[in-house]
């Protein structure tokens, strides 16, 4: 092995004692990944996976960078800032021959390997069953022992909502095949959650043909999609939400609307009222009670 790196929150104090100081969670920066043919790092190799690491972290690609979260609520491309600095240090002067081993977000160690050999190896979440629930591992979280990767951002392989936009596509299709005879003219789609994945949904559902009404609870998320264009407009309450809905079915026009507001409120809200659309599904964070769900009131 060629070097175990030091806990990245750690410093040698006075009397040579090794300190592990508070890591930090949030920056206030933004990072963009070098663009064009100028290497920033050794070799093509390694700059590979140092773009892509900071792409995940771009702030028109991740969800809260700022936080290192690049989508799902608590999906974070490293452990902490202080892991990415020595990420990013690590990944500058690795060499064609060395691999940069990552378990959870934190760089653990540089093994001299061979030029065939992978250049960074990571492992994310990886709990033995008996521990593996959502209490042991975020009590982990907690203390900075781990980290949630989701499937591709803490491998840095994210590359936004267009990565399941064909597949949201697919399904809302075969739905139409199997319950609309192959046509969703004038039919509508009612979900939630316009973040890093649901965010597919809106423009999934207008490729295929149908309206849709897309809940949010954050400003920032339903600002996000308009910028992107993957959600038309934004209604200014349920009645007008309705009101649009109603009037772009009647023309058989297939238009996306964000309403501002809680899914576990306007559900319910929908059911009294007797409001009956033709294809529900759901896209929030509420899979994670700590981070993700949000209650009504």
């Amino acid at each position: 092995m060629r070097k175990t790196l030091h806990h990245p929150c750690s410093r040698i104090d006075r009397r040579g004692v090794l300190a592990v100081t508070k890591p930090t969670k949030y920056r206030d920066v933004e990072i963009r990944a070098a663009r064009g043919n100028k290497l920033t790092a050794k070799s093509w190799l390694t700059e590979a996976p140092l773009r892509m690491l900071m792409n995940n972290l771009d702030p028109q690609v991740a969800e809260n960078p700022k936080e290192l979260v690049v989508y799902g609520g608590i999906g974070r491309a490293a452990r902490n800032w202080e892991c990415y600095d020595q990420i990013v240090e690590s990944l500058t002067n690795l060499n064609d021959d060395e691999t940069l081993l990552v378990q959870s977000g934190k760089p653990v160690g540089v093994f001299k390997t061979h030029s065939n050999a992978p250049r960074v190896l990571i492992a994310n979440s990886n709990l033995v069953p008996h521990w593996a629930s959502w209490e042991h591992f975020n009590e982990l979280d907690a203390k900075g022992l781990a980290m949630y990767g989701q499937m591709t951002a803490g491998s840095w392989i994210y590359i936004g909502s267009q990565g399941i936009v064909q597949g949201t596509y697919e399904t809302f299709v075969e739905a139409g095949r199997q319950h609309y005879n192959s046509d969703l003219t004038g039919r509508w789609v009612l979900t939630a959650g316009l973040g890093g994945m649901g965010g597919a949904q809106p423009l999934a559902a207008t490729l295929a043909g149908a309206c849709s009404l897309n809940i949010e609870c954050q400003q920032v998320s339903i600002d996000f999609r308009l910028n992107s264009r993957y959600v038309d407009e934004q209604a200014t309450d349920l009645d007008d939400a309705l009101a649009r809905i109603a009037k772009y079915t009647k023309e058989g026009k297939a238009i996306s609307i964000a309403l501002l507001g809680n899914a576990a409120e306007i559900l319910p809200e929908l059911v009294k009222r007797g409001v009956r659309p033709d294809m529900v599904t759901d896209q929030t964070s509420a899979h994670d009670p700590l981070n993700g769900y949000l209650p009504a009131g």
